[in-house]
């Protein structure tokens, strides 16, 4: 593919190549020059730079600038790209850091992949090759650290999560809200743009690591934690918010005879982690983990890698019609087990239940009654999957 047809593409796709740059007065102009080699469409954001960086945007008087009075960090310039673009008219921009980390010479992966996927709202990101030398330990764990959250936000496997050689759907991006400015932004963009139903993906780039060009101003300390913070934040939000809200979609979309027949019968997961599914959901579910039911069932299923619909749904045999009748059989089951001779009535669980004063009694019975509900909900699963799988050949045939 020529520059020319490169220069085409990015026409027609009403591309912007943003450059967000802060104090990288010895990478800035190698990295403009590189990227002007693809594209005329260019717009830098100086973040306050200290150093002789205006300078050397004076000499591009014909590339779009702006320049902010104070460093606000990464997450803000990228935003402000984003809304200077978007005025602008572009759909699509391609970000590209300033500290010579990346290759302009990889803007045409982007485009490639772009063409291939025929997707409006994609978001790609560069995955770098974290094995090679010259890479930094501290920079191969973080990403190895930040890609493990992300595929618990989202369920997207990814290799890179942390390359700031990206391109966005800003098109899209500008209806959704963000609340970061710095570093973290990179997070928080991704696994928002996942949750509505962008589609995330890598392709492969180059990248450099010469530490005497280089000057990054990530800090360690600080942005760590300031990422750490984020992704508790949207963990918490996935777990309680995103999984079930998407559960319930799904329940609604396609109503519960066929999301009974295609995500639990017709699931390609075997009878025996369906029934494991099962039984987990109802373990979790009359528990006396109040509160925690939602984030722990599906926390577990994606560890132990189960079914997380079918763990999911079964966990909800705690929904607050069924709360009296949980309590009542728990206590019970804790008399029986602690070898006690108090009597309950049903009506004392829906009136003034002392609640305090039974609580050994129910966390006793209230697992003992999990433990028991879900092997004999699992083991009444399993043999349903069983037969479902032997008498399902002879359903399509007839």
């Amino acid at each position: 593919m020529t520059n020319q047809n490169i220069k085409n593409q990015i026409e027609q796709h009403k591309v912007c190549i943003v450059i967000p740059t802060y104090n990288n007065e010895r990478t800035l102009k190698q990295v403009i020059d590189g990227v002007l080699n693809y594209s005329n469409h260019v717009l830098v954001i100086n973040d306050g730079s200290t150093d002789s960086s205006k300078s050397i945007l004076s000499a591009y008087p014909n590339i779009h600038q702006i320049h902010l009075e104070k460093n606000q960090g990464k997450g803000n310039a990228l935003r402000q790209g984003f809304k200077q673009a978007v005025l602008l008219g572009y759909r699509f921009v391609i970000t590209i850091d300033s500290d010579g980390q990346h290759f302009p010479e990889d803007i045409p992966v982007f485009l490639e992949a772009f063409e291939a996927e025929k997707e409006d709202k994609l978001l790609l990101i560069g995955a770098r090759n974290m094995t090679q030398d010259g890479v930094p330990k501290k920079s191969s764990f973080g990403n190895n650290f930040s890609n493990f959250w992300y595929w618990v936000e989202t369920g997207i496997k990814l290799s890179d999560t942390q390359s700031g050689f990206r391109l966005y759907p800003v098109h899209f991006l500008k209806n959704l809200t963000f609340y970061t400015r710095k570093f973290e932004f990179e997070i928080e963009v991704i696994v928002r743009a996942a949750w509505n139903d962008v589609v995330v993906k890598n392709v492969p780039i180059q990248v450099h690591y010469d530490q005497e060009d280089r000057i990054s101003h990530f800090r360690p300390f600080k942005d760590f934690t300031r990422i750490s913070i984020l992704n508790t934040c949207l963990v918490t939000i996935t777990f309680l918010y995103i999984k079930p809200l998407n559960f319930l979609k799904s329940l609604k979309r396609k109503g519960f005879r066929r999301f009974l027949t295609e995500d639990f019968l017709h699931n390609h997961d075997s009878p025996r982690k369906k029934a494991l599914s099962i039984a987990l959901g109802i373990f979790i579910g009359l528990s006396p983990l109040w509160g925690f039911h939602t984030l722990l069932v599906i926390f577990l299923a994606m560890v132990l890698r189960l079914n997380k619909v079918i763990a999911f749904a079964f966990s909800n045999i705690s929904i607050p019609p069924m709360i009296p009748f949980i309590l009542y059989a728990s206590t019970l089951m804790g008399n029986f087990v602690l070898g006690q001779q108090m009597e309950y009535s049903f009506s004392d669980f829906t009136q003034n239940f002392e609640f305090y004063k039974n609580l050994r009694t129910y966390i006793i019975g209230s697992f003992s009654l999990a433990i028991i509900a879900a092997v004999c909900f699992g083991i009444l699963g399993y043999i349903t999957f069983k037969i479902f799988n032997r008498i399902q050949p002879a359903l399509k045939n007839g």
